[in-house]
């Protein structure tokens, strides 16, 4: 088992490496060309995560003249902080509510505004940290120094970064996660949208030890640029407790970590978007992509229903020679509206990339069940009484390659060991409730949060052994076909909003976004190619198992084989149906 998987995809935009300033020496020149006022405000707006106390020591380096102003000067004390954000987050380990709050909320705003009128000299001054654009609302230059969340994740695990407006360097790496995602985040966020199409320049500084930097119109032409083509953004990979083997061997993935348990192919909410300048990439979040141009990736309908969301996301659940995932549910669309402040729920699927002997998949609840029963043993399970027995209440369906089953929010679910799935579902991952974990202790050594209550409050009683298997496995229907090529509907539920259709070909294969966005995965065949038949973009070159956007304003694109197949080739693809 092997393959050719590209662990790094960019985006060329110009064929200059001198487009892009590598370092603070060069970053520092930049800089001064841009200023030619000696008093001169240069804010430097940094997303919560960046290390804003490196960015001022090297500006001070390069430039010992200025004077430099620290916005979390300005910031209200932690404990202020941590009560406002109290009610967004909860006393629930892994769930909170989607924060409303404003960045300016977490300021001293009076005194941080007084900033803009109140110059010592005639020294260039600069700003740095997040708010930075609120103590000079009308700056000389703006650098917005941006960063994925999966390095923030990745800071948060190393203990290098707080919470912002916390003291919480030494929290678990779960507690900073979820502040990030239900407050921090969303806080960052409202400012950013409002800032992309005036920054002057954008800061990368993902490798502290060599920062990037490119102009905003060159940032800005990136991003439109990336609209009229197929890309992809760049996956991670992360260990855990059930994880398998399939993915270091099929992704080329280092020995470090014990296993592989997700790869996340297609998150742009986590994911980074590479640009190619020659020889230089810089990262940028590939959410910022979302923000600048909803409607020419989305489409207009799909915008006008989720705003500035992805809303499709594709996974690798990964537990080949690994363990089953916990047992799950996801919550109902008006659950997750009350209780956590989303609009729209986790449904999603399970494609069987691949499958060893003995795979399986739990789905829906066996005919008969004893709601009672299985509500009692689920909390002697939990309490650490005898170990839940799956089996009697829940269906184990065997799984092999290319298996496609169904998972609307509030169906039982996980699974099995030795299996590689293509998860494809809607978006928000976060919302899921764990009933049972086979009593294993998370990579921490620490058992996982159980969320029994919410759970039971959203399973859905009557999905039963004959339901599940008329209405959520293997859903195939051919809807099309011509010469070399067949397209099949494999899903998903009629409850859910994505659909999801199958092509197996050996020729080519003719695809209209017709005004949504496209997600795909080659998930049979060594390689492809996707080509605009008019020529709109330079063709797309696609390895066995990776996933790629195909943004709505593309219209219409070809996919086809690189080379003659000896079988046939296939890809699933996933849109928002226009009828839900």
């Amino acid at each position: 088992m092997s393959s050719n998987y590209e662990k790094h995809p960019y985006v060329l935009v110009s064929s200059d490496p001198g487009d892009c300033d590598v370092g603070w020496e060069a970053i520092a020149q930049r800089l001064r060309s841009h200023t030619s006022a000696s008093k001169a405000d240069i804010c430097v707006e940094c997303y919560p995560g960046v290390f804003a106390g490196d960015i001022e020591q090297s500006l001070r380096n390069c430039f010992p003249a200025a004077e430099i102003v620290r916005t979390s000067d300005y910031l209200k004390p932690p404990s202020q902080i941590d009560s406002m954000v109290a009610c967004d987050l909860s006393e629930d380990p892994v769930f909170g509510r989607l924060s409303t709050l404003n960045l300016a909320d977490f300021f001293f705003l009076e005194e941080l505004r007084q900033l803009a009128n109140h110059r010592s000299d005639d020294r260039v001054r600069f700003i740095v940290g997040s708010g930075a654009v609120l103590a000079a609302p009308d700056w000389d230059l703006l650098v917005y120094a941006d960063l994925a969340r999966w390095e923030i994740q990745q800071r948060q695990r190393r203990r290098e970064v707080s919470s912002f407006g916390s003291d919480d360097r030494d929290a678990s790496p779960g507690e900073k996660y979820k502040r990030a995602f239900f407050v921090d985040w969303r806080v960052a966020d409202r400012l950013k949208k409002q800032l992309l199409a005036k920054i002057d320049f954008l800061l990368e500084t993902t490798k502290p030890e060599e920062p990037k930097m490119i102009s905003g119109d060159l940032f800005r032409r990136a991003l439109v640029e990336t609209t009229k083509r197929p890309f992809r953004v760049q996956p991670f990979f992360d260990p855990g407790p059930w994880g398998g083997q399939w993915m270091r061997e099929v992704c080329d993935l280092p020995d470090g970590p014990a296993n592989y348990a997700w790869c996340f192919d297609c998150v742009p909410e986590e994911n980074s978007l590479l640009f190619g300048f020659g020889s230089q990439r810089i990262e940028v979040p590939a959410i910022d992509l979302v923000f600048s141009h909803p409607r020419e990736l989305l489409g207009d309908f799909v915008y006008s229903r989720f705003g500035t969301e992805f809303p499709i996301r594709f996974d690798f659940l990964d537990t080949m020679q690994g363990g089953n995932l916990s047992l799950q549910v996801h919550p109902l669309t008006e659950y997750i509206q009350r209780h956590f402040g989303m609009h729209y729920t986790q449904d999603e699927s399970y494609y069987l990339l691949d499958a060893a002997e003995g795979a399986c998949v739990y789905l829906g609840l066996r005919e008969g069940v004893d709601r009672d029963a299985m509500i009692r043993d689920l909390r002697i399970a939990q309490n650490g009484g005898a170990f839940f027995p799956a089996e009697n209440y829940v269906n184990r369906w065997p799984a092999r390659k290319h298996d496609h089953f169904l998972i609307p929010a509030g169906t039982v679910h996980c699974s099995g060991r030795n299996s590689l799935v293509l998860e494809i579902s809607a978006t928000p991952y976060i919302f899921t409730f764990k009933l049972w974990d086979w009593g294993r202790l998370g990579l921490d050594g620490r058992p996982r949060p159980i969320h029994l209550d919410h759970g039971i409050s959203n399973i859905q009683w009557d999905r039963t052994t004959e339901w599940v298997a008329r209405e959520l496995v293997n859903r195939v229907q051919t809807v099309a076909e011509g010469p070399g090529w067949r397209e099949e509907r494999t899903g998903l539920h009629e409850r859910e909003f994505i659909e999801t259709r199958r092509h197996w070909f050996t020729g080519s294969v003719l695809h209209d976004t017709a005004g949504c966005v496209n997600v795909l995965n080659l998930v049979q065949g060594d390689e492809v190619l996707v080509e605009s038949p008019t020529g709109k973009f330079d063709p797309v070159v696609v390895h066995y198992a990776e996933t790629f956007i195909v943004p709505a304003a593309v219209g219409e694109y070809r996919v086809r084989p690189s080379f003659e197949p000896s079988k046939p080739l296939a890809t699933v693809k996933a849109f928002v149906r226009s009828e839900s």
